[in-house]
This record gives C-alpha cells, sequence and structure tokens, in this order.
C-alpha cells in the first residue's frame, strides 16, 4: 500500500527528518568525527525505516516533489544572487585549476564507465549512464538524458537506470566527502578540530555584528545573522524573481542551443540581478538574509531528497551496473585525494575543496555545500573554498558535461 504526501506533510517529514540528523551527529561521536552532514545523516535513517516498513508490512510513502524542486531552485538562486563580480576575481587562478581538475575527471569518469561496461560484456552507453550523466550531473541530468537513451539508442530502462544511479551517487557523495577531507587534514597536520565549546561561542557570536565579522556566504549554517522583517521580505522577492525568470527561459528555450536546466537559468538569473542592483542601481542586496534563505532551503532539499529514497528499488540494479558505480567511487576518492587536493595547493582550503568536489563529482552541488560545511564547522573557515565550488559545481560543471557528453555520443556513434 503506497501513502502520498502532500507539500505541507512532506515540509513536515523533511524536518523531522533535519532534526533527527542534528541528534545523531551530535550525539554519535562516529558521525560527527567523520563529518557527516546531518540532512545525509537523518535521510538514511529515515530511508532504511522506510526500506524495513516496506519489506516487512508493504507500505511505502511517496513524497511530493513541488517543493523540493522549489528549495534546489531558491538554493541555487542565492549562489547566484551571492555571487558579486568585485569579489568573485578573488577566486583568481584558483577557479580555474580547479575547473580544469573538476572538467578532466568528468573525463575520467566516463572512461571508467564505459571501459567497465564493456570488460563486462553490457551496452558501453550504460557505462555513460553510470558515469558523468547521473554522478556529476544528478537527477535532473539523469531525468533529461534517461529519456533520450530510451527513445534515441534503445536502451530500455536507461530512466530507471539513471536515476536509481543518481541516487547511489547523492548518498556516497555525502559520505565520502567528510572522512577523506578528515584524512587529508590530519594526515598533513593542516587544522585543529575545534571543541565543543569553542563551535558554540562562534554559532552564537552573529555574522555582521558591531565586531566587524566577514560575510561568508554558505559557511557555518548554524551561526547567527542578523536580520529583520524588511530584509527577509524583499529577499524573498528577489528569489521570486529568479524562479519565475528560471521557468520562462526554461520553457522558451525548449528544443533551441540554449536549453539548460532550470537551476542554471536560477543561478545565472541571481548574478544578473545581484551585479545590476548593486552595480547599475546602487541597491544595496542583504547577504546575510540570502544566505539564511540558501542555506535553510540547502538543508530542506536535501532532507527531502532523501526521505523519497525508495531503497528497495536499488536492489533491483544488475550486478554490472553496480560493480560499475563501486568502482566509480573509488575513483572519485582517489582523484579528489590525489589530483584535486595535489593541484589545489596541499593545504586547508585544498582539503575542503576535495571534500566539495566528492559532493557534486558523486551526487550533486547541495551535497558538496552540506560536505564543506560539515569540515569548516568542525576545523574553521574556508572562504576560497566557498567561493570557489557553489559556482563552479552549479554552473560551469554543468555546461562542461554537456559538452563532454556529447562528444562521447558522437565517438561512439
Amino acid at each position: 500500500m503506497e501513502f502520498t504526501f502532500d507539500a505541507f506533510y512532506t515540509l513536515i517529514a523533511a524536518v523531522i527528518v533535519l532534526l533527527l540528523g542534528r541528534f545523531l551527529v551530535n550525539n554519535i561521536d562516529f558521525l560527527k568525527r567523520y563529518n557527516i552532514p546531518e540532512p545525509v545523516a537523518g535521510g538514511l535513517v529515515a530511508a532504511v525505516i522506510s526500506l524495513i516498513v516496506y519489506n516487512f508490512w508493504g507500505y511505502s510513502i511517496t513524497t511530493s516533489s513541488t517543493l523540493q524542486s522549489s528549495f534546489m531552485l531558491i538554493f541555487f538562486a542565492s549562489i547566484g544572487l551571492s555571487a558579486n563580480f568585485s569579489k568573485l576575481k578573488e577566486g583568481g587562478l584558483g577557479l580555474v585549476i580547479f575547473l580544469v581538475a573538476v572538467a578532466s575527471f568528468i573525463v575520467v569518469q566516463n572512461v571508467v564507465g564505459i571501459s567497465l561496461a564493456t570488460l563486462l560484456g553490457i551496452d558501453p552507453l550504460i557505462g555513460l549512464i553510470a558515469g558523468s550523466i547521473t554522478l556529476t550531473g544528478g537527477h535532473g541530468t539523469a531525468g533529461a538524458w534517461g529519456e533520450i537513451f530510451e527513445t534515441t539508442h534503445g536502451i530500455d530502462g536507461a530512466l530507471a537506470l539513471g536515476m536509481a544511479s543518481a541516487t547511489f551517487g547523492l548518498i556516497i557523495g555525502g559520505i565520502i566527502g567528510g572522512p577523506l577531507a578528515k584524512t587529508l587534514i590530519n594526515k598533513h597536520k593542516l587544522a585543529t578540530p575545534r571543541t565543543s565549546a569553542q563551535i558554540e561561542e562562534r554559532d552564537n557570536r552573529p555574522v555582521g555584528d558591531l565586531a566587524g565579522n566577514e560575510y561568508v556566504p554558505f559557511e557555518y549554517p548554524h551561526r547567527v545573522r542578523l536580520i529583520t522583517a524588511d530584509n527577509a521580505i524583499t529577499t524573498l522577492g528577489l528569489f521570486a524573481i529568479c524562479l519565475a525568470f528560471a521557468e520562462f527561459m526554461t520553457g522558451y528555450a525548449k528544443g533551441t542551443m540554449f536549453e539548460l536546466p532550470t537551476f542554471v537559468w536560477a543561478l545565472g538569473c541571481g548574478v544578473i540581478l545581484r551585479n545590476l542592483l548593486e552595480g547599475v542601481f546602487k541597491v544595496t542586496v542583504f547577504d546575510r538574509a540570502i544566505d539564511v534563505f540558501g542555506n535553510a532551503s540547502l538543508s530542506l532539499y536535501l532532507a527531502m531528497a532523501l526521505l523519497s529514497l525508495k531503497l528497495w528499488q536499488l536492489a533491483d540494479l544488475a550486478g554490472p551496473l553496480m560493480v560499475i558505480l563501486a568502482a566509480q567511487t573509488i575513483t572519485m576518492a582517489l582523484y579528489a585525494a590525489f589530483v584535486t587536493f595535489r593541484v589545489m595547493g596541499k593545504n586547508y582550503d585544498a582539503a575542503v575543496l576535495a571534500a566539495g568536489h566528492c559532493g557534486f563529482g558523486m551526487g550533486a552541488t547541495p551535497t558538496a555545500v552540506a560536505n564543506m560545511q560539515a569540515i569548516t564547522n568542525m576545523y574553521g573557515a574556508s572562504h576560497k573554498a566557498f567561493l570557489i565550488v557553489p559556482l563552479c559545481g552549479a554552473f560551469f560543471v554543468d555546461l562542461i558535461n554537456v559538452v563532454v557528453i556529447q562528444s562521447i555520443l558522437r565517438f561512439l556513434g
């Protein structure tokens, strides 16, 4: 028997999952020590409980995707609205190097997938589905390409395989990032963990208070932000503009060379809107309100995504596909540790960037940000990582991914 949650019940369930995750991380030393994000901890427990209920009693729950999609778009719009051009240049050469590392990994990811599929005697295109289409691309890209592979390339069940692979990546991306960064930090003695008292003292000190604390988007989601109702309403208006523009452009550009995922339009509108308001009209954009809504949307999106998992569907994955996904996990961890970390400078920022790369290299940009938040909450700020990863993972990666996928399809004929 299947129960369907509407948007309101889905929101209530997501909040419960977040509270559960916070409780688990605060009370289980393993989760805290290895910096597992709260939405991932709570979401996995909820998914396991759902699996048990389904296997023993046959009950399942389908959650509403409406709010999940909206929170995802708000998160990406918050990235755009935080992108002040005068600050983006701070990324400098580091942003370029990270982009090259990420682009190279997309190629590696697809080579691993296609090679293993060929060795296992299945269609090489299934290896591509279990490559950057679903892992770097996420559920949205998996859905778009799944239909194309079924109708154009004759891959039966491509959409289901894509969704299952993307789900696997979302889970693994949130699990391996924190432990990997922690291992790098400890091995190279890059930072010292903060005590619970130090973390609590920092979180209770408001961002942007009279002491002149620096504003950093998405870092320290638990830290106090000083905002007012007027600022909140104005900021909600900016988000509404971004989401309306994204929906319009998605429909308008469909079937053209400018067709892009909806979240890319939301992010792009945020970038343009932010810099037009400040650069042309001299209107101050209230960063702390953007940060509050962005972080809240990030947590709720991840909670809803994991809450909607039906683990029994993953059991239907063919053995060869599981082999490919396991190999992709190992490849991601090794690449992040021996390539991303090294080319980015082998310092603390590089370790946080490696955690972020695991997040969107296997799952999605929200997972990358959650990974980094778990690390910086324990070890301290990494402004460089939070400057580079959100824009790179949300915008440039999808454009690079599309080019690589289309090039491989042309090569395979």
